[in-house]
């Protein structure tokens, strides 16, 4: 097969959908990964496609100033520690004994999952930080999501894996960004994983600080209207409040202070 050809059908396979790994891409085009990379390099270089871990991503048509762009799980770690300790402790409080829970990679759910190392409850996580602190200091029951692990977001995941043998009551995630259209995520791989995770749980739990709101990112995950609960500080504006009210979302705000509302 050409270099044309396999370009062409590289390009194909993003129409529907928005990511495509090195393994998904050796199916369609017949070649070795060490060629596909560099495949990937030129069409990246000719902005044709963006060069992602793992893979390829469709490329960026433009947008507004305030789109963001996926960061390191440890640079994430340093950003709004007392409103993400704030909203984690809130997250905590929603939690009984005996419950099964998804936990998604991300700072904020983290420090939420830190919180219940040693109840007696069911965590399946993708997050390999948050994975090797309890297996360290807890002793709740933990199931890991199987698969490579992805250094720059900090998560597990395999591209040809379809959802988790997990049930969960409650589903926590973090988000990068929340638009009117509802959440959107810069990394293919954890949109990926989200809509997956999605499929196997009762009710989501979205912990987003108010810096998340009026952020846009690449990648729509999920409409409002699948949030049951959003927690967030007390920097959300009026607006916003009435933006998720309106989408039938219970809003509970986190203060650092420790009052409750």
């Amino acid at each position: 097969m050409s270099e044309r050809e396999r370009h062409k059908r590289m390009l194909d396979m993003l129409r529907d959908r928005p990511f495509a790994s090195v393994r998904d891409l050796e199916a369609v085009v017949n070649a070795s990964p060490a060629t596909i990379r560099r495949d990937i390099a030129k069409l990246h270089a000719a902005g044709a496609v963006r060069k992602v871990f793992g893979g390829i991503a469709a490329a960026e048509t433009g947008g507004p100033l305030d789109r963001v762009t996926a960061r390191p799980f440890t640079e994430n770690q340093m950003l709004g520690v007392s409103a993400k300790k704030a909203i984690a402790q809130e997250a905590a409080a929603l939690v009984k004994d005996g419950d099964a829970l998804i936990i998604h990679g991300g700072s904020t759910c983290y420090l939420f999952a830190l919180l219940l190392a040693n109840r007696n409850v069911r965590i399946y996580t993708n997050s390999m930080p948050l994975a090797a602190t309890l297996w360290q200091n807890g002793s709740c029951h933990l199931t890991l999501a199987g698969g490579d692990l992805y250094r720059e977001p900090g998560i597990v995941f395999s591209p040809q894996a379809g959802p988790p043998e997990f049930y969960a009551s409650k589903f926590f995630l973090g988000a990068q960004a929340i638009t009117p259209t509802g959440m959107q995520e810069s990394h293919p791989l954890v949109v990926r994983e989200t809509e997956l995770l999605l499929q196997r749980a009762d009710e989501v739990i979205v912990l987003a600080d108010s810096r998340k709101f009026g952020m846009r990112a690449r990648n729509p995950i999920m409409p409002l209207t699948r949030i049951g609960t959003l927690i967030t500080d007390d920097g959300l504006t009026d607006a916003n409040h009435r933006m998720l009210t309106d989408a039938g979302i219970r809003v509970i705000i986190a203060r650092p202070s420790g009052e409750i509302s």
